[in-house]
């Protein structure tokens, strides 16, 4: 394996590794079109130089030999993956295939030197402890990212952060969180198999992403996706991005604290959960805040298949708990504000399946992307 690599066919395999993790190699083999005695011996190099291990395959029943299962070697690559959210951050080694080998989360204040420290920290931490397994790193982060600058985080007051100071010298990638679940959750979750898909995620405001075969569209300054300053909300309203009537000023902590005749929160996220469990116990006055919400979620969403005509939507972050508890008001609103001939029948509205990992696991697939090359996969094995 040292010798060199018969690289496209190699590459190709680990791929379809990472993208569904326990593949069998009969499988591989027919999906990159290669003879199976070429692919026993490419998944043989794979083996010996750590990219991929094999395990027996659930019987079929069928004749011929037993095929394998194919997935991450024990002491193949990592890359280490930080999710800063508004209110807390996690750093994870995650292999091949997107499983976390080991993680860690903490709280934060939105000390932005505090919190870069730490993560910065975890990710020498990392290193000390995986030794040259970890081959790159990435960040997740709850606002506008151009290349690996944090251009503005209204959430947590952070503008024209370097993010790449948290993994100097090496392979480094940083997005927003919601376009980074989008993507997880395309290739790995609600949206896995199907085609355009709209992602929206819903924590402090409301971002996304415009996912298509797999991959964000980025727009002109790679801020696509930040669908909660579309205008569909109150046009008397300031948003806290400067512009008027922003989507967000009718979903976010703020507007239900509106709702519920309160003081604007400090913490958006925490007071959105708060009032989302005490709607789901049924409490009145939040279950009524949180329908509202749902209703203007619903037209929100609606306008977006109108205008980018997806196939489906995917509803993450704090989303399926919303879904939850106004699924009839976040419905009747979407087929109301759908145009006629979208709504038979109407594209799905779905609950992301990754969770809190959306963000963090879209980092690791971005990091990935760059590593399962033939230049990549030639680095690792000399």
């Amino acid at each position: 394996m040292r010798t060199g690599l018969r690289t496209s066919a190699q590459t190709a395999i680990t791929r379809a590794v990472h993208d569904h993790p326990g593949v069998t190699r009969a499988e591989v083999a027919a999906q990159i079109g290669i003879p199976s005695g070429f692919a026993a011996e490419t998944v043989a190099r794979l083996v010996a130089g750590r990219l991929v291990c094999e395990q027996p395959a659930p019987a079929t029943g069928r004749r011929g030999r037993p095929t394998t299962s194919l997935h991450a070697h024990p002491d193949g690559p990592l890359v280490a993956v930080a999710a800063i959210t508004q209110d807390s951050w996690q750093v994870a080694a995650v292999e091949l295939g997107g499983t976390k080998v080991t993680a860690t989360q903490h709280p934060h204040q939105r000390d932005q030197s505090l919190v870069l420290d730490a993560v910065a920290a975890e990710f020498r931490q990392l290193g000390g402890r995986f030794g040259t397994r970890v081959r790159a790193a990435a960040v997740a982060v709850p606002g506008t990212v151009a290349g690996s600058e944090l251009v503005h985080a209204p959430g947590l007051g952070w503008h024209g952060v370097s993010l790449s100071a948290l993994w100097p010298g090496g392979t480094f990638v940083a997005g927003n969180d919601a376009s980074l679940a989008g993507v997880a959750e395309s290739r790995h979750g609600a949206a896995a198999g199907a085609g355009t898909t709209v992602y929206l995620h819903l924590e402090a405001g409301l971002g996304g992403a415009l996912v298509e075969a797999g991959h964000a569209v980025q727009g002109a300054a790679g801020a696509a996706g930040e669908f909660g300053h579309m205008p569909f909300g109150d046009p008397s309203r300031r948003c806290r991005c400067g512009a008027r009537g922003c989507w967000n000023t009718s979903i976010d902590g703020r507007a239900v604290a509106r709702l519920l005749h309160q003081r604007a929160p400090a913490d958006d996220m925490g007071y959105f959960r708060r009032v989302l469990a005490s709607a789901r116990a049924g409490e009145p006055a939040p279950l009524s805040a949180i329908r509202s919400v749902g209703s203007s979620v619903g037209r929100g969403v609606a306008g977006l298949v109108n205008g980018l005509d997806p196939h489906l939507v995917v509803v993450g972050g704090l989303g399926p708990d919303l879904l939850h508890v106004a699924a009839a008001e976040v419905s009747a609103a979407y087929r109301d504000g759908l145009m006629a001939f979208r709504a038979a029948p109407a594209p799905p509205v779905l609950p992301a399946r990754l969770g809190t990992d959306g963000p963090l696991l879209g980092a690791a697939d971005e990091a990935f992307a760059q590593l399962l090359t033939d230049e990549g996969l030639q680095a690792w094995v000399s």
